[in-house]
């Protein structure tokens, strides 16, 4: 720990909000605590001395008193508990920024709540062209039913509407937003989505990931002061919360560019992992340049591939091995064919650079370690930047039995989001079945397996 930037947490605040140190160089000592340490050779200690915003050492109070120099501001924790700063392993900054800025849906537990709640939107915001908002969940209504665009129409219907469900892997719009799209029961499913259809073949205003572009290709693109607020108050909120550092899962390189910028500025002090979205001409980018390409920060790394197989399970995108359990004429969808994602995990491989690989179903998550494992032949050792490419699958929710032990012998890690187990419990089964709910969510089986697990929030989602 002695050579770690001064981020711990203390009775629950970081060591910046502990009001204001006496010194401008962030010296502090904190001491009669229970510090763990996260040596297993030397588990706990009584205190941290942390010198120009560094931790120097950690150990008993005495040592503590005589390495520190005089003059140091001195906190009696009183036996309040210390752990190391914590890394969150998926997140999405900006999304957690324009959720905390906002039309915020989470907690809506009916359509009357989330009708009620657009309705007070309307009146309140009379000027915004659009009327943008994510965090609903029909899985906590009863029925458990998507909301369509009549329902929204019966609220606004003389402004576009456009309101994302939970997981940010499908939406509903209203009639103005589809009209503006030119979504119409002629409107193919684009590759990667879905439109949904009403029994006589009209678009419900449901739209299911790739097919959210369609529409939100048409909400103007956010100012660069609003991109900057955004990605603030993410970060702000991020370490109210306890995170020190956050993995980004997914961005473009102008969203690294204002993180520049605002790390000039001092206003994020967040250390930010972050993953280019792939494919496109960011990844291809990232892929030329190799890893490190931004060197604006220290606290920001640049050198990850973020890539979809397929959707989320809540919206049914999920891709499944057999048909969904309450929609037998589905087994979910694909993102990205495997072709296409093919070339990148080898070239990202041979340059260096980590994959994190989005996979829920247990179809999804048997493409990817497909994926790896044809990658990770093609390119032999000697043929790796890295002996240890670290490869990763996002979410890792829905396994078959006989793809567990894959994982530890591909070396994969399992980047996994403990929230997702609770906020599905409501609609798992559902989608599932009994039977492969014995494949879902196996932190422990991993574990057993010898696989890495990542514990993350999947904030906003989450």
């Amino acid at each position: 720990m002695s050579g770690s930037r001064a981020a711990l947490l203390a009775a629950g605040l970081t060591l910046g909000s502990l009001a204001g140190p006496a010194h401008a160089d962030g010296s502090l000592l904190l001491w009669n605590g229970n510090v763990h340490t996260g040596d297993a050779a030397r588990p706990h200690a009584e205190a941290v001395v942390a010198i120009d915003g560094r931790i120097v050492f950690v150990g008993s109070n005495e040592a503590a008193r005589q390495r520190a120099p005089a003059g140091i501001r001195r906190i009696d924790l009183g036996g309040r508990t210390v752990v190391p700063g914590l890394s969150d392993a998926h997140a999405h900054l900006a999304g957690i920024g324009w959720r905390e800025l906002g039309f915020d849906l989470a907690g809506a537990d009916s359509l009357a709540t989330l009708q009620r709640r657009l309705r007070e939107r309307a009146g309140a915001d009379a000027v915004s062209p659009w009327i943008l908002g994510r965090g609903w969940l029909e899985s906590r209504w009863d029925p458990p039913v998507f909301p369509t665009r009549s329902d929204l129409d019966a609220v606004v219907a003389d402004r576009p509407v456009a309101l994302e469900r939970g997981d940010g892997h499908a939406l509903v719009a209203n009639s103005r937003a589809l009209a503006l799209a030119g979504i119409d029961r002629t409107t193919a499913d684009p590759p990667g989505g879905a439109v949904l259809r009403d029994a006589n073949g009209e678009p419900t205003g449901m739209l299911i990931d790739a097919a959210q572009e369609l529409v939100l290709a048409r909400v103007p693109a956010p100012t660069t002061a609003e991109l900057d607020r955004a990605l603030v108050a993410g970060a702000a909120r991020s370490v109210r919360f306890g995170w020190t550092s956050l993995h980004v899962a997914g961005a473009s390189f102008a969203e690294v560019e204002r993180l520049c910028a605002l790390y000039a500025q001092g206003r994020i002090g967040l250390r930010l992992y972050v993953a280019i979205n792939a494919p496109g001409p960011d990844a291809e980018r990232l892929l030329a340049a190799g890893p490190a390409p931004v060197r604006c920060d220290p606290r920001l790394t640049v050198r990850a591939l973020k890539m979809y197989v397929d959707g989320a399970l809540g919206s049914r995108g999920a891709a499944l091995l057999a048909p969904y359990s309450d929609a037998p004429d589905s087994r979910g969808l694909l993102v990205s064919e495997p072709e296409v994602l093919a070339p990148l995990i080898e070239a990202a491989l041979r340059r260096g650079i980590q994959v994190q690989m989005h996979a829920i179903g247990d179809r999804g998550n048997r493409i990817a370690l497909d994926l790896f494992e044809q990658a990770l032949a093609r390119v032999p050792l000697a043929a790796r930047a890295v002996a240890e490419p670290r490869l990763r699958i996002e979410h890792a929710q829905v396994l078959d039995p006989e793809d567990l032990p894959r994982f530890a012998r591909l070396g994969v890690i399992a980047s996994m989001q403990p929230s997702h187990a609770i906020s599905d419990l409501y609609f798992a089964p559902m989608r599932l079945g009994p039977a492969r709910l014995a494949g879902a969510y196996t932190w422990r089986s991993l574990l057993e397996a010898g696989a890495r697990i990542a514990g993350g929030s999947d904030a906003p989602v989450e």
